[in-house]
């Protein structure tokens, strides 16, 4: 028998990419850098890839820097790649621009209809404070929420999921078959989720699975299976629903 959304009690999400739509609150806290006078037109595709490929160097060098750092160090990196002047204050206002992320519309209500059915965890690679900002918007309280400052890595570092899978049996009394993680990205998620034995939904916002774009992840070598695919939190919540008639 095929697995089904019901046999699971913890949903655990990523948030950035999944929740928050993180690339458009990255593209605009890219502006002031992207329009000064000497910028030629670095379009959102390359900027988002650039970010990718930086922001996985700096987590993978410096695990316990805290996310702002890591964001402050990631604008300095992309304004050496693409010719352009910044400063001090430039790079530090976007280290702290996660609280200006705006959600996909369809998160919170999604979390809401969701929340009725699970127990409800958050596993991501930002500081308690940058996910305070975040939460907000996103309207719900998490029953649990995990973070790489706590945790003292970053995914896609097995660690991070360990620390999931020991953290709910703790405060929850359950096994991993318990835990069903939704995320967007294959890099960060699905692939070290699959590996420690998760069951997984992918959250395919970018249209991935239909030869879409990996946004500002990395692309695994090898694309991980999953064992349920939706193309928005709408989506999965309605399905969960119909499961419930």
């Amino acid at each position: 028998m095929g697995k089904r959304l019901d046999d699971y009690r913890i949903l655990s999400f990523d948030c950035y990419g999944t929740l928050i739509d993180w690339e458009t609150g990255l593209w605009d806290a890219l502006q002031p850098l992207l329009m000064c006078q000497r910028s030629q037109a670095v379009g959102r595709e390359r900027a988002l890839r650039a970010f990718a490929a930086h922001e996985s160097r700096v987590e993978q060098a410096q695990p316990g820097l805290a996310y702002p750092a890591v964001l402050t160090q990631v604008h300095t990196g992309l304004a050496a790649e693409f010719g352009l002047p910044t400063t001090a204050d430039l790079d530090r206002e976007f280290g702290l621009s996660v609280a200006l992320w705006p959600a996909f519309a369809d998160s919170a209500e999604a979390l809401r209809f969701l929340q009725r059915h699970y127990r409800l965890v958050i596993l991501s690679n930002v500081d308690r404070d940058s996910f305070a900002a975040s939460q907000r918007k996103l309207g719900v309280e998490f029953d649990a929420v995990y973070t790489a400052e706590e945790i003292g890595s970053y995914k896609p570092s097995r660690a991070n999921f360990e620390f999931l899978i020991n953290r709910v049996q703790r405060d929850f009394g359950l096994g991993p078959e318990r835990i069903l993680h939704t995320a967007q990205s294959l890099w960060h998620d699905h692939v070290p989720a699959r590996a420690c034995g998760l069951a997984n939904t992918w959250i395919d916002r970018h249209g991935l699975s239909r030869e879409g774009s990996s946004g500002a992840t990395l692309t695994p070598a090898e694309r991980p299976p999953v064992d349920f695919l939706f193309y928005s939190m709408a989506e999965f919540a309605a399905a969960v629903g119909a499961g419930q008639d």
